[in-house]
C-alpha cells in the first residue's frame, strides 16, 4: 500500500523475467492444466483477516493514519533477496471522513518516488483506496489489528504497461508502530514481496 513500486519493480523484475516466464514455463501447460493450477494457488491461501478479529491493540485507520509519520522498509525479489530499501516521511489527514495519505520515499540508490493514497470508508470495516497508479479501486478490510488491502498496480513495461497484483497485510503491534508486508504477484506468481515498519511520529 505504501510503496510507488512502479519503477523500482520494473527496473528489477522486468521484462526480462517475465519473457522467460511466457516462454518456457506456459508453453508446457495446457490452457485446462494452467486453469487448474490457478485454482489450486487460490486455495492454499487460507489465511482470513477474520483469524486477528480478538487481537488487540485495535486497528482504527482515521486514529492510526493521522499527522506525521515515517516508514522503514525493504523490497524482495522472488528468491527473497532484498534488492533495495528505503525510508519514507508520510502525511496523513481525514476530511468529511475521507482519508489522504501523501507519502515521500527516498531509496537507497538516491531515486525519490510520491504517492497519494486515498481512502474512503466503505461500511463495516471496509475501505475503498485510489491511486495514481492502481487500476480501478483497491479494496481494504479491518478487522481486529489488521487490514488487508488487495489492489492492482499498472507499471510501465517495454512500449506498454503491466498489471501486476498486489496484497498488502498490515499489523498493528501498538498503538504507534504498524507492519505492512506486501506480496506481488503475476501470472498466479509471487515475483516480490515487500515488508515495511510504520512508525507515528510524537
Amino acid at each position: 500500500m505504501l510503496l510507488s513500486f512502479r519503477d523500482s519493480f520494473n527496473a528489477t523484475f522486468g521484462k526480462v523475467f517475465f519473457d522467460k516466464v511466457s516462454n518456457n514455463f506456459f508453453p508446457k501447460f495446457s490452457s485446462a492444466a494452467l486453469a487448474f493450477l490457478m485454482v489450486l494457488l487460490v486455495g492454499c491461501s487460507g489465511v482470513s483477516i477474520n483469524d486477528y478479529r480478538s487481537n488487540q491493540p485495535a486497528l482504527v485507520l482515521e486514529e492510526f493514519f493521522d499527522g506525521n509519520l515515517s516508514a522503514h522498509g525493504v523490497v524482495k525479489n522472488r528468491s527473497g533477496k532484498v534488492i533495495r530499501y528505503f525510508n519514507a516521511d508520510i502525511k496523513a489527514s481525514w476530511e468529511n471522513g475521507v482519508g489522504t495519505l501523501d507519502e515521500d520515499f527516498l531509496f537507497d540508490d538516491g531515486e525519490k518516488q510520491r504517492r497519494v493514497w486515498t481512502l474512503r470508508p466503505a461500511g463495516e470495516g471496509r475501505y475503498i483506496g485510489t491511486a495514481g497508479d492502481v487500476v480501478g479501486e483497491g479494496r481494504g478490510t479491518v478487522v481486529g489489528n489488521a487490514m488487508f488491502l488487495d489492489y492492482v498496480l499498472r507499471i510501465p513495461y517495454g512500449d506498454g504497461t503491466l498489471d501486476i497484483r498486489v496484497d498488502d497485510r498490515m499489523y498493528l503491534v501498538s498503538p504507534n508502530v504498524l507492519i505492512n508486508e506486501s506480496s506481488l504477484r503475476k501470472f498466479g506468481f509471487e515475483v516480490g514481496r515487500l515488508l515495511l515498519v510504520i512508525e507515528r511520529r510524537p
